[in-house]
């Protein structure tokens, strides 16, 4: 397996795949999961002549169990060394959720002023700001979110079923289709990281203010949406993403849920795809 080791001595495991020439497609996973999540687009991107790479955050999946730095300062600089590590340049950045917030402090922090990133990709991504405050007054009620850590707290294990068989892909609504494959392995992932690194995350990927961070991208940047997102509401994330990124192509999916990357995979794979072209 391959890891690398940040300044603050964390082993971040990471994948890559592919021809070393290629251009390279750099996928950042959402909270509590890890770069498995991301094997259905490793694949297909894999197939299409692209070198793939995704890593586990600190304290998810493989990577280091650590204490500290479970933050999107620290997120984004860990992303960053995996970047460097391997020398990436006209990298296309993809984050899901979380990993959209990463994607995003990454790409306006390190990839872009280090002349690394050719475009980037947010997909029900978490970005400006999840938590309702008095500059996000439409945003979801800290008492949320104060929920999921007393869940987490309480029963971990419990708690991820719960998220995965309901919200996340939508699996709650009357007449969906749920795959208890894809639940197990939402699951599985979650299940493998630290409880702290999971608990401390809920506060980063809920109350932190990326505005800053999404006006400063000027790469061309797409952003994805299901408009059934029950996890991150779509007006309160992508229509603002659409506002405060100057280069930027958007598209709202009616119905799809926020784990729409695996439930639509073959959508969201193409139109992916047509934009890295483009």
């Amino acid at each position: 397996m391959s890891f690398v080791t940040t300044k603050d001595n964390v082993s971040i495991f990471f994948k890559d795949w592919g021809p070393k020439d290629a251009q390279p497609i750099f996928f950042h996973h959402g909270w509590p999961l890890s770069a498995d999540d991301w094997d259905t687009q490793m694949l297909f991107f894999l197939s299409k002549g692209f070198r793939v790479i995704a890593s586990d955050r600190r304290g998810h999946g493989r990577s280091g169990q650590v204490s500290e730095g479970h933050d999107m300062d620290h997120y984004a600089a860990d992303a960053s060394v995996v970047a460097e590590h391997l020398d990436l340049k006209n990298a296309v950045h993809i984050g899901h959720s979380t990993g959209g917030g990463q994607v995003a402090r990454y790409v306006a922090k390190y990839g872009q002023p280090q002349g690394r990133v050719a475009k980037a990709v947010l997909i029900s991504a978490v970005p400006p700001l999840m938590v309702k405050a008095e500059s996000n007054p439409d945003g979801t009620p800290i008492e949320v979110f104060d929920g999921f850590r007393q869940a987490l707290a309480a029963n971990r294990a419990q708690f991820f079923l719960d998220v995965a068989s309901g919200p996340f892909y939508g699996y709650n609504r009357p007449g969906a289709e749920a795959s208890q494959g894809i639940i197990e392995n939402w699951w599985r992932q979650g299940m493998t990281g630290s409880a702290k690194a999971h608990y401390e995350g809920i506060r980063a990927f809920s109350e932190t203010d990326q505005t800053e961070d999404l006006k400063a991208i000027t790469v061309p940047t797409l952003i994805l949406h299901g408009d059934d997102d029950q996890v991150v509401p779509y007006k309160t994330a992508a229509l603002l993403q659409e506002k405060l990124i100057p280069n930027n192509k958007m598209k709202i999916y009616p119905g799809y849920p926020h784990g729409m990357p695996t439930t639509h995979a073959d959508v969201i794979n193409n139109d992916i795809l047509e934009f890295i072209r483009s």
